[in-house]
């Protein structure tokens, strides 16, 4: 298994691969878009890499750093996430964003992977409470109480027309332990007060 390559960017293109010499070899690696911006052509460069095989291809995907490696084998580890979505959804989120997406319950936030629709976005936060190191301040998230009320109270406002930020701003200190609508009724008077 290749864990790493260190070498010099020989191209990228903009489908998410780059070029990188090692010793005289050159590796195609698929990069989600945050690591592609750094791999500038002749610059060099370290990725911390999975190689992921099946039966008609070897593919190697490059990180830049060991949390996104380790993001990206978690979310393959998922049910119906394939390499191309998890590549996808940490060119959407980084590894960070993404723990506190799931531990908030923001199904917006992972709606804005493309090719995440609303259903597959509520599976992947019921697989991802258990996989992800969540932060210890959202541990009441975790043990999934609230975590159905709050999506709904979330798709609520969303269809009220307010902005994720907005939500996710009133929505911040009401406890995901109250019903969806003491959660919508908070929401919207703190809104209310904001417009």
């Amino acid at each position: 298994m290749i864990g790493s390559v260190r070498g010099t960017v020989l191209e990228r293109t903009p489908g998410g691969e780059v070029l990188v010499e090692v010793g005289g070899v050159g590796y195609r690696v698929l990069v989600p878009t945050g690591t592609l911006a750094l791999a500038e052509p002749g610059s060099l460069t370290f990725l911390v890499t999975h190689l992921h095989v099946r039966e008609d291809a070897m593919v190697l995907y490059g990180f830049a750093t060991r949390d996104e490696r380790d993001t990206f084998e978690i979310l393959l580890g998922t049910t119906g996430v394939g390499p191309k979505l998890a590549l996808a959804m940490l060119s959407a989120h980084s590894p960070n964003s993404l723990r506190r997406a799931v531990a908030e319950t923001d199904l917006d936030a992972l709606c804005l992977v493309p090719g995440v629709g609303k259903r597959t976005a509520q599976r992947l936060l019921v697989d991802l409470v258990s996989r992800l190191e969540l932060p210890d301040a959202d541990l009441n998230l975790v043990d999934g109480v609230g975590a159905g009320d709050r999506i709904e109270a979330r798709a609520a406002l969303a269809e009220l027309g307010y902005s994720i930020e907005e939500i996710r701003s009133a929505l911040s200190d009401i406890s995901p332990d109250a019903s969806v609508e003491v959660q919508l009724r908070q929401a919207l008077r703190r809104l209310a007060v904001r417009a």
